[in-house]
């Protein structure tokens, strides 16, 4: 019998639509001491760059109890992607659920090379971290309409077998496009298009899905000591405080280019409990990622799997898949 949180994610099987956020997770199975991974529907690896980084200095992650969200500067700390093809290559063939690779990079040949390298893992999905806010010109991809276009062309001309998933920031909400269009949709519409010929058969010349969003650029401020509380001065926000931006931007991106171009979302942002999932499934996600909601409790995944479960059965539809976008709005 097929469960009813079974989706197909842009071609990639998932059990469930709940995905562990890349940077949560650790690199492939190190939440597997305190979460039975093989329950989650995927997860996504620490974000991967051609050469090892460090990441900033402490402190570099704080927790924000006023405003219920979490403030990070981690800097894209990971060992490279040498020792990580050597160390974890058996990791992710051995890894209960499946895995997708996420990318960070600086120029599009880097983010070429690392993706070449997950498809040479098998991996069945990689996706591309466009809009760090935690170094600098982390978000320059992500907020150019013209550079997402190459940078997606230049990755999907070298993915054959492999979907690609591009993950966008919240600071295209003032962002405006060329042609006029304005906020997420104007960026989605350039990593789904992108430019140049498909990589592989029945694959998009762009982007398989997005990803909608990445953490909020922040800044939070030790009024005692007059100094920022992290030591790169900003970072990105994440947790309960910015679920309601998250959801708006998923259901206009979702209304704008993805409904028509039949362009999975996967819903990123303050996911706690099985309504924040579910409001983003309403807006018009397929999927959802969790993860600052795992450092306060690691299981809180497989809790929000079994809300939705009931919720599914509740709405009286066969599938979670029936309910993606169906927020019933006056506009």
């Amino acid at each position: 019998m097929i469960s009813p949180l079974a989706i197909h994610l842009a071609g990639i099987p998932l059990q469930n639509p709940v995905i562990l956020a890349a940077g949560t997770a650790g690199y492939v199975d190190e939440l597997g001491e305190v979460l039975d991974l093989s329950r989650v529907g995927a997860i996504c690896t620490k974000s991967i760059t051609t050469e090892p980084r460090d990441g900033n200095a402490t402190w570099r992650i704080i927790e924000d109890r006023r405003h219920a969200a979490m403030l990070n500067a981690i800097g894209l700390a990971n060992v490279g992607m040498h020792a990580f093809e050597r160390d974890f290559a058996a990791k992710l063939k051995a890894a209960p659920t499946t895995m997708i690779g996420s990318v960070s990079e600086w120029s599009i040949d880097g983010y070429v090379e690392v993706a070449a390298m997950f498809q040479r893992l098998g991996v069945p999905g990689v996706e591309l971290n466009v809009s760090c806010p935690n170094v600098a010109h982390g978000c320059e991809f992500g907020s150019d309409d013209a550079l997402l276009r190459d940078l997606v062309a230049g990755v999907r001309e070298a993915l054959t077998t492999t979907r690609l998933i591009v993950k966008l920031s919240p600071v295209v909400m003032g962002y405006r496009g060329p042609t006029g269009e304005s906020g997420v949709v104007a960026i989605a519409r350039a990593a789904i298009e992108a430019r140049g010929q498909p990589g592989g058969p029945n694959q998009r010349p762009g982007a398989d899905a997005l990803a909608i969003a990445n953490t909020v650029p922040a800044m939070a401020i030790d009024v005692r000591t007059r100094k920022p509380r992290l030591s790169r001065g900003s970072g990105g926000l994440s947790g309960p405080a910015i679920h309601p931006i998250a959801v708006k931007l998923v259901h206009d991106c979702y209304v704008g280019i993805g409904r028509d171009t039949r362009t999975p979302l996967i819903g990123v942002g303050g996911v706690t409990t099985w309504e924040d999932a579910a409001e983003f499934i309403l807006a018009g996600a397929s999927a959802v990622e969790m993860g600052t909601a795992t450092f306060a409790d690691p299981r809180s995944p497989l809790t929000v799997i079994k809300g939705l479960e009931r919720w599914v059965r509740d709405q009286r539809v066969a599938s979670v898949a029936d309910l993606v976008g169906k927020v019933e709005t006056t506009n």
